[in-house]
């Protein structure tokens, strides 16, 4: 983890106009920066820059975030990456994680260095050999492959020879071959060789462009019959098939410019698809679609389309993709799913049909998660009997409990209750819905009979304050013994933030601060609220200081009353030691005298 305080540091020296400048042209409007949003198409622009608050927001598509944030989004980073990439522009050095080892933390950096360099001298030696192996540039042609378009994807080609690499590599016994998965040693200590020989070959990047593995699709097996067709690089350091995607270094802008990115099976689909101008297509490498892919696919486009065959190895893969989405679901966002033609491929479909059919079929043919997943789920059992509406329940639970989006999650449980003759509240009884986890500091459990304290119109709207005038935080006071929960756990967690502050935060400070917190989706929700009505929370006077001050006062006060409530209908004798310890400190701060104890504090 990269400490908090150098986050902190880093917002506090960059600035998000100039971070953002970079990308997108900005022009002055008022206090703030506008321009087209770079993550949605539109002719207005609804893309604002404030550097007061060193904060984005589209109006259009409800992006914002912090300059990290813009990075994350922009570039399709993950938060490190982003942190490391806006701390190199302006000669800030990242601090070392916290290891128990720093010289094992070093000496892995420096393996992993050897390991990038050792993988871009072989894709430029097998881009070299592909320029000299016309077998390899006929079958590249055979396929409808251009000069420009290979040159796009860096492709290559591995000799017939079992030690080719020796000419690139003086140290051929080297450690380092072996370890980023471009030799093998032979099991009985014979002599090492080459791992890909006689193929067409595919660097694979990561985000930054970088090598870090290769695809290497066989010409002939004349000489090895039982070869597979296509061949990846191991798991080494650099490369784990779960998090990767084959073309999604090379296919960013366009699937910025189509906010939309298609996921197909194999290299040689992307490199077809893009030669026939479908640029935003990726490829899982070998594996099924994992829930770090569906993550990193979101981060970068609106819509995500699978494409699989139609027959059973497709379906079965379509329905995993599925599964694994489902915890990375986020409401805004949709996931699609295409069934070509059994005979088919992408690289097949568009190569006889053309691009304008095989969008069309993305558009018109694909179905909407939603649909797919209700579809899937009945298609399994016997809708015309109270046994088969009772499995379909059954086997929706699961499933249902993983979805991270609340609204498409809602939505989705409400048609299979239809479907299954019931309304909603009866199909979360028979599926055991249980509360949210609850997110306060300590541990107290209310009673069940108890209105859940916490949330409100009010609470949103002194949370939405404070975000947009953090130095407000310094005109309450805290008590330290209130189990706070919901979005009044998040209010009190802001205000002790900026308190315990030794500098002055700022909206993107204390967004940061936050992220990956219980608290993120909260103050994620609030901002975009806040931003869709900026003119509420725009020039705020002492009046709007002074609300702001009375309203938590009355917040925190009516947060004692339901805790009163609550722990009272419990009974005394069914309340744990802790419990009677803070409904005696509750019942005597609430009928103190006036002046003898303040309510809030």
């Amino acid at each position: 983890m990269i400490p908090q305080d150098f986050i902190d540091q880093l917002l506090s020296r960059v600035d998000i106009v100039d971070v953002v400048d970079r990308y997108v042209p900005l022009k002055k409007a008022g206090q703030n920066y506008m321009a087209c949003c770079p993550f949605h198409k539109e002719k207005s622009p609804s893309f604002t820059v404030s550097p007061s608050k060193q904060f984005y927001h589209c109006f259009g598509c409800g992006a914002h975030g912090s300059a990290i944030g813009f990075v994350m989004e922009y570039q399709g980073l993950p938060f490190v990456d982003a942190v490391k990439m806006l701390a190199e522009g302006i000669g800030l050095p990242v601090p070392e994680e916290r290891a128990a080892n720093p010289e094992a933390s070093r000496a892995a950096r420096e393996k992993k260095l050897s390991l990038e360099d050792a993988l871009e001298q072989a894709a430029r030696y097998y881009k070299q050999q592909l320029k000299q192996a016309p077998v390899a540039i006929d079958y590249l042609k055979g396929r409808g492959l251009t000069g420009e378009v290979a040159a796009r994807f860096a492709l290559g080609y591995a000799p017939d020879n079992r030690q080719n690499l020796a000419s690139v590599f003086p140290e051929y016994l080297s450690p380092v071959l072996a370890e980023c998965g471009l030799v093998i040693d032979a099991e009985d200590g014979g002599r090492r060789y080459d791992r890909f020989r006689e193929r067409v070959m595919f660097p694979i990047r990561n985000q930054r462009g970088g090598i870090i593995g290769f695809g290497g699709r066989i010409l002939s097996k004349d000489k090895a019959p039982n070869a597979p067709k296509y061949l990846n690089s191991p798991e080494t350091p650099l490369f784990e098939k779960g998090r990767e995607l084959y073309g999604l270094y090379e296919a960013r802008q366009a699937i910025r410019d189509a906010n939309a990115v298609l996921v197909v099976e194999g290299y040689m689909d992307v490199v077809a698809l893009a030669q026939y101008g479908v640029a935003y297509a990726v490829a899982t490498l070998g594996t099924a679609t994992t829930g770090e892919h569906v993550r990193k696919l979101l981060r970068h486009a609106d819509h995500v389309y699978f494409c699989f065959d139609g027959d059973k190895a497709g379906q079965k893969a379509a329905w995993r993709a599925l599964e694994n989405s489902l915890p990375q679901l986020v409401d805004g966002k949709a996931l699609h799913f295409l069934f070509l033609p059994q005979e088919h491929d992408p690289d097949s479909y568009i190569r006889e049909f053309g691009r304008e059919a095989f969008e069309a079929a993305l558009k018109e043919q694909s179905v909407p998660l939603s649909a797919y997943f209700t579809q899937e789920l009945t298609s399994r059992v016997d809708m015309s009997t109270p046994e088969g509406r009772a499995d379909l329940v059954r086997q929706a639970k699961p499933l249902l409990e993983q979805i991270a989006a609340p609204t498409l999650g809602y939505i989705i449980k409400k048609r299979l209750a239809e479907l299954a003759g019931m309304d909603v509240d009866e199909f979360d009884m028979l599926t055991g819905h249980s509360r949210p986890e609850r997110k306060g500091r300590r541990d107290y459990q209310l009673p069940e009979q108890s209105n859940r304290p916490g949330s409100s119109s009010m609470v949103r709207k002194q949370i939405k304050w404070l975000l947009m005038n953090p130095a407000w935080a310094h005109d309450v006071l805290v008590s330290d013994n209130r189990p706070y929960e919901n979005e009044m756990a998040t209010l009190v967690a802001i205000v002790e933030a900026i308190q315990a502050s030794d500098s002055e935060l700022t909206t993107a400070r204390l967004a940061e601060f936050f992220r990956h917190s219980p608290h993120e989706l909260t103050i994620d929700s609030v901002l975009l609220d806040t931003m869709r009505e900026p003119e509420e929370f725009s020039n705020p006077d002492q009046n709007d200081r002074e609300n702001f001050r009375l309203g938590f006062i009355r917040l925190t006060d009516r947060y004692d009353d339901d805790l009163i409530s609550g722990l009272s209908a419990k009974g005394y004798e069914h309340l744990s030691s802790e419990e009677l310890q803070l409904l005696r400190t509750l019942l005597a701060r609430k009928l103190a005298p006036s002046g003898a104890a303040p309510r809030n504090g």
